[in-house]
Formats: structure tokens, sequence, C-alpha cells
């Protein structure tokens, strides 16, 4: 039987040994081996760190963002492919679609934060620059930097598309190469979707490694300057988190773990309502897609009281209508277990869980199939257990992890937030109710445990996506039992790989080592206005000074009827006299900042294209009539679009009074021609 490849050192290396056996979780039928006997992990990371850091950091985060676009791209020309193969972990064409689209859609959704929200640099400047003295010649500011080591990347047997691909768009995105350790069971799958990623040729070398089979010696090798994110089982967590050689280096280690997630029906959502109907229909769906494989899947299901009854037929009914058997067939539900030791997993924990409730949905030992054996794939049949007494320890302590899940009651609001929190820190939670107040009250009491909260009632049910699924642009992790980690979570999972750095510094070199004008630094006013210069020609620290333009009380009275803006400030001046912070007749803030661009701005065509708008706007001191109005603007920032003919520019815009003293500060954002126009 062939041995799955690892690909380490630029190259596809055969492990050594019989290795590991790997079944189809339908059929038995063995499919491949897995060992990483003969291969080098320490020679692995070394690599990773030598070729692969350094050419994702010559990338801008432009550049990297466009890549996992091209990438995923081009996945999802190879979906089919990829759905085929997760059939043999048992996996439906639904699952299946759950896991590759997932994974696809994190790579899409990340290229789109990417050059929405981060810089085409290979700085990220986080947070406002600091005055650290009286004379503002002494500032700091934070700036973020790709971590020198490797992501080494330790993934679950139940994601094998969206696990890897969750982990590598925020780690390539901040500049740092990837090391994927999938688990043995499904390894086959995330193997194919690796070399689909080394046969597109789109990623730097080095920037994407795997190793199938056992993790061996790797954590002897990381540094402080590497990254460990693993998913997995709170046990195993806790074991890689003591590693010595992860507490010598300090180095930076996430865990998504076990997680008894939970689901609450609220008081108002009876038997009838929309919210009701959510609930089961939930419930089910949470139990059966991926076999309720999934780290986010509900495993105690918190019911009012006097619903329980209700409940309990409702998921039943629905339940009864679950298809088990090949997941190759469409008129199939719920596909295999990931394998016969999984199946085994499930069968001890339910029986653990029998202690303290009654099954009153399923069998551990039968169930019916279609179109395959029994005796040879991983099938168990779904499992709804109900226990009416909630204070026993079991529901709240045993994870089945697979179709299995534990009806309990609550009689208050406060006992079912307790019951939620006995979990002792869970990935995700949901709410259905139409009751805001009741939705207010326990998020508010769930949120110190859940990385995760859904309030689902019949204004958000058709567009939401559902209490199990993790979006990437929301944080995926949970505290206590759930592991205390986050993965995604849209910009926090970049920010993850780097090092933020306070760098102190005055104006011009703090301005120099992030490419970002700082008040301070140097200004360049002659020659050519800057709105006449192309991007290519435009240089932060470029700058314009205009005016004086006096502002009379006929511009007042203008703009007050012009707009409408009759505020008394600005009409009444026995009014505005009483008023502490004027004294009199003050001018709109409005029109101090149209008076500034009026006299900033170059009129005629060229190479600034429109303004998109303003940001960080304040009104300093009120502006009179007789007030003299300068206006300084400087090139602050300065971001190529690597897909147009153009870019943005946010000039810094500071309007002075007579005296000197800023009227209104603020950032003006256009878009800036890369090239002259003519």
């Amino acid at each position: 039987m062939t041995a799955l490849h690892s690909y380490v050192g630029g190259r596809w290396q055969t492990p050594t040994g019989e290795g590991i056996p790997l079944h189809d979780a339908a059929t038995g039928e063995e499919i491949a081996r897995v060992s990483t006997a003969g291969i080098d992990l320490a020679a692995a990371l070394e690599y990773g760190r030598r070729v692969g850091g350094p050419a994702l950091r010559e990338l801008t985060f432009h550049q990297r963002a466009a890549l996992l676009k091209a990438l995923a791209s081009h996945l999802r020309e190879h979906r089919e492919e990829l759905y085929a193969l997760s059939a043999r972990t048992g996996a439906t064409l639904g699952d299946s679609r759950f896991d590759v689209d997932g994974g696809i859609g994190v790579l899409f959704a990340y290229s789109s934060r990417g050059r929405r929200e981060l810089p085409n640099d290979t700085v990220y400047v986080d947070g406002p620059v600091e005055p650290l003295g009286k004379g503002g010649t002494f500032v700091g500011q934070h700036v973020c930097t790709p971590l020198r080591g490797v992501a080494i990347q330790i993934n679950a047997f139940n994601f094998p598309v969206w696990g890897p691909l969750e982990k590598l768009a925020p780690a390539f995105l901040a500049g740092m190469p990837s090391l994927i350790k999938p688990a043995e069971q499904t390894a086959y799958l995330t193997e194919r979707l690796v070399r689909l990623i080394v046969d597109s040729g789109l990623l730097p070398e080095g920037t994407v490694q795997l190793v199938c089979g056992p993790p061996g010696d790797l954590l002897d090798y990381v540094t402080g300057q590497d990254l460990v994110a693993f998913t997995g089982s709170a046990a195993t967590a806790r074991k890689l988190r003591s590693h010595p050689v992860i507490v010598r280096e300090a180095v930076r280690f996430t865990a998504e773990a076990d997680s008894l997630n939970c689901s609450i029906l609220g008081p108002d959502a009876r038997p009838g309502t929309p919210e009701f109907d959510l609930y089961v229909k939930q419930l089910v769906a949470e139990m059966t897609v991926k076999a309720g494989q999934k780290c986010t899947a509900i495993r105690r299901a918190l019911v009012p009281a006097e619903l329980m009854d209700d409940v309990a037929a409702a998921v039943r009914d629905r339940l009864a209508k679950v298809t088990v058997g090949d997941p190759a067939r469409e008129d199939v539900r719920m596909g295999a277990l990931a394998s016969l030791d999984q199946r085994e997993e499930v069968r001890r924990a339910v029986k653990a869980l029998r202690g303290a409730a009654t099954l009153i949905f399923g069998d551990p030992d039968h169930v019916e199939l279609v179109g395959a054996d029994a005796d040879r794939g991983a099938f168990v049949s779904p499992m709804l257990l109900r226990c009416d007494d909630p204070d026993r320890t079991e529901p709240h302590e045993v994870e089945a992890f697979g179709p299995v899940s534990t009806l309990m009651p609550f009689t208050s609001t406060e006992q079912a937030i307790e019951l939620a929190a006995r979990g002792r820190g869970s990935l995700a939670g949901s709410v259905v109710t139409a009751d805001t107040e009741f939705a207010r009250e326990v998020v508010l009491g769930l949120a110190p445990w859940h990385g995760r909260l859904l309030v689902l009632d019949r204004d958000d049910a058709k567009e939401s996506t559902g209490h199990g699924s993790p979006l990437p642009n929301l944080v995926h992790g949970g505290p206590g039992r759930a592991g205390g980690g986050e993965e995604m979570g849209g910009l926090r999972g970049v920010l993850h790989h780097m090092q933020r750095t306070a760098v102190q510094a005055d104006p011009k070199t703090l301005s120099a080592v992030t490419g970002r004008w700082v008040a301070g630094a140097p200004r360049r006013t002659e020659g050519v206005h800057p709105f006449r210069k192309s991007l290519a020609e435009l240089r932060v620290g470029d700058a314009v000074t205009a005016g004086p333009r006096t502002v009379t009380l006929e511009d007042i009275d203008h703009f007050a009827e012009f707009t409408g803006d009759t505020f008394y400030a600005h009409t009444d001046e026995e009014a505005a006299k009483a008023n502490p912070l004027f004294g009199g007749i003050v001018a709109h803030g409005y029109l101090v900042v149209s008076l500034a661009a009026g006299l900033f701005v170059a009129p005629e065509p060229g190479p600034v294209l429109a303004n998109y708008g303003l940001e960080n706007l304040r009104f300093l001191t009120p502006v009179k009539p007789g007030d003299e109005l300068t206006v300084t603007l400087t090139a602050k920032q300065i971001t190529p679009r690597a897909n147009a003919d153009y870019g943005e520019v946010r000039w810094d815009a500071d309007v002075t009074n007579q005296t000197g003293e800023s009227v209104a500060k603020y950032d003006v954002l256009t878009l800036v021609a890369k090239e002259q126009t003519s």
C-alpha cells in the first residue's frame, strides 16, 4: 500500500517504515499508510525559516492577499476532485462542501480583508502616534512585523480541508510560512489539498510544507520565533502546551479543543412559533452534519422545563427522517464517522452519558443503513438523550464527538446561564428567541464562557450561517476547556502571527520607520502642488499650505440659510453668548471644513480622481467672525492598489486660526492615478 508523502525541503518525500494504515470510513478499505519515519523535521522547520520566510516578507500585504485570491480560485476549479476524496472520510456531498467550500471561502475572505484593511506595505502600524514629551520631539507608535519562524499547524481529523486553510490564510497574509500537520485519520485528503497548492506554483517556495504522520520530535526544534496552532482534544492540547521547549522558549501556542457547546431555547419559543421550529431544525442539523464531528456542534440542548416533551417529540420526528449510509449516495443525509476507533470513542461516551440520561432516540450498537455495510463502515445512529436532572455532572463533562446531543431543562434565565457555564468554556453557543430582553440577559451572562454566540430568530434565520459555522471575519476559539485560543477573527488572526513593537523616536525617524508622515516630521511644500502629482511622483511628506481666509458673519449666515443648519450658536447672538463653550456666534464646523477645501484644492483636472471621505474629524477651537483660517495638507500615507491604475492617499489636514491654534484636524482620503493623466 502506498505511503502518503510529506512535502518538506521543497520536494515530496517518501517515509520509511511500514506506517499506520488509513481506511475508507464507509467501506473499511485501506487507502494508504502514513508515517514520518525518515523525515527530517528539524530540517523542515529550518527550510521554512530560511527559504519561505524571506520570500514572504519581500511581498507586501496586498501582494500576499492577491496570491491567496489566486489560490482560492485555483482550488475552486478542483472542488469536485476534493469532494470525491472527501467521501472516503465518511462525508456526504453536503458535508464535503461544508469542508472544502468553507476552506476556500476563508482564503477569499482573508484576501479581501487584506486588501481593504492592510497597507500595500510590509509593515503594519497599530494605533495612533503617542506623544511622549511636551515639545513634540519625542513620540512613540506600535508597529507589527511578521515573526521570523514557522507557523506549525496541527489539525484535527474532522475538517481536513477547512482546518488547514483557516490556519494558512492568516499566517500567509501576515508573512509567516506554514508547516501543516494533519491528523492521521484523514491525512490523505489534506495531502491531496497540498498537492494542488504546490502544483499550482502560485505560492513562493518554502511558504507551505506538509508533514503526514505522527509529529515525532517536531516540537523539540521550535524557537521563540515559531508559533504552534493546535486543533484537537483538550488532553492533547495540555500535553503540547506543557512541552518543555514550548515552555522554555515561550512559543506562541493556541488551541481549539473540546467544547460542550449549548443551544438555549427561549421561553417565548412555544410550539407553533418560528423560533421553536428553528431550534429543532438547527439541533438536528448540528447533530447530523459531518455526523456530528464538529467542534462547534450542539452537545447540550437547554430548553424550558415545560417545553421538554414538545422539543423531544419534535426532534425525534425530525431525526427519524435522517437517512444514514453510503455518503456517496444522493439520498443519504448522514455518512460515517471518520474511523472505527472514532465510533468506539462515541459509544464509550454515550455509555457514560446514559448513567445520567435516558436515550430517547437511536441505538449506539445498531443503525439502519442505506447502501452500506454496518460491519465494515464506521456508522452510528444519531442519538438524542434526555437528562431531567441538569445538575448531573455527566452532560457537562462528557463529550460524545459524533451525532449525539442531550436535552436538559431549565426553570429560570439564571439557571440557563449557570448550566451553560458548567461547560467550562465553549467555542460556540446559541440562543433561539424572539425576546430581545431574554437574549440580552443570556448573551451577556454567557459571554465570559464563550468565543462566539448566535442569537437566532425569525428575522435573521434566512441569512444566518447557523450555530456551527465559524466565519473568517469573527473569532473562532473559546476560553477554558475550549482551549483559550483564537483562530481567524479577521485582522486579529493576522496580527497573532506578528510581533507588536513599540518604537520610540523623533517624528522624522518614526516617519521613516513606518512609511507614514508623523506630525512634527519635515514637510515638502516647495514646487508643484501635491494634487498635481501622480502616485508615482507623490511622496509621503509632500504638502501644501494655503490661506489665510477670513471668516465673516455673512459667510456664517449664508451657510445657515443654504444648508438649513440654523442651530442657535450660528444664528442667535444672545443665545450663543450664554453658551459657555462659545460666548457668541461661531462658524459651523462643516463650514470650516468646506472653506479649508476651497483653500487647498487644485481645481483643474489632474491625477486626483476623487475625494472619498474624511476620517478622525475633530473641531478643536470655535471659529468666530473675523478669524483667519489657514490649512496645511500633508501626504500622510500612500497605498497603491495592485489591481487598479490608481491608489489611495491619506492626507493630514490641519486648519489653524490667526494665532496658529488648530481649529480642526482630520484625514482627507483621495483616489489618485498612478501615472499622469492626459
